[in-house]
């Protein structure tokens, strides 16, 4: 995770939204492709590529401004008080008004560098209002922010009078059929801990999701790190989102699950320990970082302050806290084949930052660096015509 492949005074060559050459500037440049190029110069700047910000919630209704007042004072009921507020906000929100601020944060993740995202659903708690959501997320999709949709309907147990394994098998069986049919989503999305679903039970569930053709996810509730790290194992699931402790859970992830790490949602409901990065790194797991954006949990769209938030808290090099931010989450959201790095044959998306070194990223904590996104080989910002 610390092997950048740096390139000293690099070009791309760009065609039809795809990276065709990279390497040295006086190499590309003297290619017979690059003649009638349109040049961008990005002298005394650096290049990288799009952030890839694995989990957001990025539909999730108005801020919480009241509750997150109230939970200043009073910090173990903050959360799960922000979280039915959350709930009965989406509920209540039309359809246009959840993908008009759903819009609003695509504009902001795009303004500090990140050029797809993965969305889960979760914050309707029942089908009519998830699908809601995932029809808003997919109303997004590509204007211009990148957006992978995951259904994430097992967010919570169920209230109490139905078993939480006939509550999964009441989802796979109706719910997951329409979000297939109206190809909502292609990733489906279970909590496994105390706060949400048993082993077996979530590894039943995402094995009739797999069935069906969906990409397995597991996101680690409450003192579930080992459990839903064993049921991303069995399931074959391409990441375990939201790990706050390791357990015995590093060693087993180096087999395949990318493990995401969300330290926004320990920072903003004042949550300790931070996510145990520097163990699971050394563990040999593949950590990506993400916002953990919600209303209720993390309402940053900053990876940048996330990748310096990795670096003063959770013992991460800067060059594997851009890693994590990158490559790592393209991969957790099954996206790693076609974006978050720089080579060709790989989708241009691409940041110019006002810097000269990587490392001012984490440096300039609270400033956004990005002078310049790009995506799918069109700049999108800021909008203006480059010479």
């Amino acid at each position: 995770m610390r092997e950048l492949s740096i390139i000293e005074d690099g070009a791309l060559l760009i065609r039809d939204g795809v990276i065709e050459q990279v390497g040295p500037s006086r190499r590309v440049e003297n290619l017979a492709a690059a003649r009638d190029a349109l040049e961008i110069s990005a002298d005394g700047r650096i290049v990288l590529p799009g952030f890839v910000d694995a989990r957001t919630h990025l539909v999730c209704g108005p801020w919480l401004l009241e509750e997150y007042e109230r939970s200043l004072e009073d910090v173990a009921a903050g959360a799960p008080a922000r979280l039915a507020a959350s709930v009965r906000a989406v509920r209540a929100a039309s359809r246009p008004r959840l993908e008009m601020l759903g819009r609003r944060a695509a504009r902001e993740f795009i303004r500090h560098g990140t050029t797809t995202v993965g969305a889960a659903s979760g914050l309707g708690l029942d089908e009519k209002a998830e699908l809601k959501i995932l029809r808003a997320v997919n109303a997004l999709d590509g204007r211009p922010l990148e957006v992978a949709a995951s259904f994430f309907g097992a967010n919570v147990p169920p209230p109490e009078g139905e078993e939480p394994a006939e509550y999964l098998r009441r989802l796979a069986e109706t719910a997951l059929p329409k979000v297939r049919r109206l190809k909502l989503a292609r990733i489906v999305d279970v909590r496994v801990g105390e706060d949400g679903f048993a082993t077996d039970d979530a590894a039943a569930y995402l094995e009739r999701a797999r069935k069906l053709g969906f990409t397995p996810k597991v996101t680690a509730g409450e003192g579930g790190a080992g459990a839903a790290v064993e049921t991303a194992l069995r399931a074959g699931a391409v990441s375990v989102d939201e790990i706050t402790e390791i357990g015995g859970s590093g060693g087993p992830l180096a087999a395949g699950p990318v493990a995401v790490l969300a330290p926004g949602i320990q920072f903003h409901l004042r949550k300790r320990p931070y996510p145990p990065a520097r163990a699971l790194i050394d563990a040999g797991a593949a950590v990506a970082l993400a916002t953990g954006f919600s209303s209720h949990a993390c309402p940053t769209c900053s990876m940048p302050a996330i990748v310096a938030l990795a670096c003063a808290e959770m013992g991460m090099h800067p060059a594997e806290a851009l890693t994590a931010a990158t490559i790592n989450g393209a991969w957790a959201i099954g996206r790693g084949e076609r974006v978050g790095s720089l080579e060709a044959g790989k989708q241009a998306d691409l940041i110019m930052l006002n810097a000269a070194d990587y490392r001012e990223i984490p440096y300039h904590f609270g400033m956004n660096l990005v002078a310049m996104v790009m995506k799918a080989g069109s700049v999108i910002y800021p909008r203006m015509e480059f010479p």
